[in-house]
C-alpha cells in the first residue's frame, strides 16, 4: 500500500493542509484493466482513467462525458482516487480538494 502526502490545492498551489481521509485508502487491486468499468458496461468512451484506492473501482475522469469516477465517489464516499494512466504518479481526495502524491 501507498502512502500520499497532500501537495497542492484544486488550483495546483502548494498547500500545508493535510487529508484527513488517508485512513481510507487500502491495498486494493483495479476492478478491470481493460477500461472504465462503467463506460465497458454502458458502450460509452472514456478519456483518461481513475482508480478508487478503496475498493479498486476503475471509472473514467472529469473529462470524459460520464464522468464515472466523480459518480463513484458520490455513490459511496469512497474519498480517494489515483490516476489509472501510465506513467502518471498523482491522487486526489474528494472531500478535502487535495491533490496527493506519494509520500
Amino acid at each position: 500500500m501507498s502512502s500520499w502526502v497532500a501537495a497542492a490545492n484544486p488550483r495546483g498551489g502548494a498547500t500545508d493542509s493535510e487529508c484527513a481521509h488517508l485512513g481510507s485508502v487500502a491495498d486494493v487491486q483495479p476492478s478491470t484493466t481493460e477500461g472504465c468499468e462503467d463506460c465497458l458496461r454502458e458502450g460509452t468512451r472514456w478519456l483518461h482513467l481513475r482508480e478508487c484506492l478503496e475498493c479498486g473501482h476503475i471509472g473514467c475522469c472529469d473529462n470524459s462525458p460520464r464522468k464515472h469516477a466523480t459518480a463513484h465517489f458520490h455513490a459511496t464516499q469512497h474519498p480517494i482516487i489515483r490516476s489509472f494512466e501510465p506513467g502518471e504518479d498523482w491522487a486526489w481526495c474528494y472531500p478535502d480538494e487535495l491533490f496527493l502524491v506519494p509520500a
